[in-house]
């Protein structure tokens, strides 16, 4: 009875929308001082002065808390256009869904979409451009869209022969690597390299590895310029001013996306359509759960989510420390074991797209004949400490637990 209650309780609680919880600003378990690649200014700016500039940017692209494409306008820097990844320029679209190119009301600027008709900047986009400005807040993730993003416009770059200034942004997830390396069969765009679920770079990091592991192919190399961060240690957890996509409100999300996104690929609910996005998971059809959640369309971040109007029971996460969860290290899998034992046997556990966000077909196998979690980190253990040395190569910061 009392477990009835409780549940009924949580079940209120989020369907009203009062547990949201949002980014903490005043944390003292974030690092307060760092300074973003942007605003390295003594860095880049001179490199843009006379020069026809572009700008891949969204929400993230933050300056001295004004954006980064308001701050160039202000400094005189001959700005052309936008181009905008997956979610928009704004941040406020749907994940997955295409969008064409548009004017911005502010500024006048075309935004081009590098989300819709086209994946990388057309050659006729960079006609007169000189410099390309890449600017977005990455969470570390493979199959987070924006690497994908950034191997497609530095493949542009080098094409055209334009000049690519990456400014880097501090990743909670660039301490530590985890989880299956992806296999070439499951190239897509939620993964493009042969790297972990997990990779543990900075973007500006990822970027130098693309170029020096010659993964644009055809020869091609990038005129590429990384502009550090400063006072930034890997090991240091950042506190992400606002949201990096509809999804992942708070740095708890952020924290638990690389275990829940997997869901996406089954057909169990991550929370998409709830105020607790990936920080819950559940199904209409769970026998076992702490809470009950019903998926609704909200506007501008999920119209329409996986179990829209029916009430899943599930379990809730979202009452998890953040700092303890991101000091795990790990891809959490007990998660997608727990929930396969739940539900796995009544009904079509894995979709298509399960692989190409595993990057192999041997997890999905790995689960299917419950092995245990030892057994499936046992799995992926060499060729992740080969892909260990490699990342080596391209590492800019360092820990802190390193400085003597």
């Amino acid at each position: 009875m009392l477990r009835f209650i409780i549940i009924t309780i949580s079940f209120i609680l989020i369907s009203n929308n009062k547990n949201t919880k949002t980014i903490d600003f005043k944390s003292d378990r974030y690092t307060e001082n760092i300074s973003v690649g942007a605003e390295n200014t003594d860095k880049y700016l001179d490199l843009l002065k006379h020069k026809n500039v572009a700008v891949v940017a969204n929400q993230s692209s933050l300056i001295f808390n004004k954006h980064i494409v308001d701050f160039l306008i202000e400094k005189e820097i001959n700005l052309k256009h936008i181009f905008s990844p997956e979610h928009g320029f704004r941040g406020n679209l749907d994940a997955g869904k295409k969008f064409n190119n548009q004017i911005d009301e502010k500024t006048g600027l075309k935004i081009i979409s590098l989300y819709g008709k086209n994946i990388k900047p057309q050659k006729k986009d960079l006609a007169n451009i000189d410099v390309l400005l890449f600017d977005l807040q990455d969470v570390g993730v493979r199959f987070y869209t924006y690497i994908t993003c950034l191997h497609y416009v530095m493949m542009a770059c080098a094409e055209n022969n334009i000049d690519l200034i990456v400014l880097d942004r501090p990743n909670n997830h660039a301490d530590y690597i985890d989880g299956p390396i992806l296999k070439s069969r499951y190239k897509s765009y939620v993964g493009i390299h042969p790297v972990p679920i997990i990779y543990g770079l900075t973007i500006g990091e990822y970027a130098k590895m693309i170029n020096g592991e010659n993964w644009l192919g055809h020869q091609l190399y990038c005129n590429l310029e990384v502009i550090e961060c400063k006072n930034y240690y890997r090991d240091q957890l950042y506190n992400y001013p606002i949201k990096p996509s509809p999804n992942l409100p708070n740095n708890l999300s952020i924290g638990l996306y690389p275990s829940l996104c997997l869901f996406e690929g089954t057909t169990v609910s991550a929370g998409r359509g709830t105020n607790i996005a990936f920080q819950v998971y559940g199904h209409p059809k769970f026998d076992k759960g702490d809470i009950y959640f019903t998926p609704n369309s909200i506007k501008n971040v999920c119209t329409n989510p996986k179990f829209k109007g029916k009430k899943c029971l599930g379990f809730n996460l979202s009452e998890l420390d953040e700092y303890e969860v991101f000091n795990y290290k790990k891809l959490n899998i007990k998660y997608l074991i727990n929930a396969y034992k739940n539900i796995g046997i009544k009904t079509k556990f894995f979709n298509s797209f399960f692989n190409n966000l595993a990057g192999n077909s041997e997890l999905k196998q790995s689960i299917i004949l419950e092995r245990t979690e030892s057994e499936i980190r046992e799995s992926w253990k060499t060729e992740l400490e080969n892909y260990s040395k490699i990342r080596e190569k391209y590492l800019i910061y360092k820990r802190s637990r390193d400085i003597k």
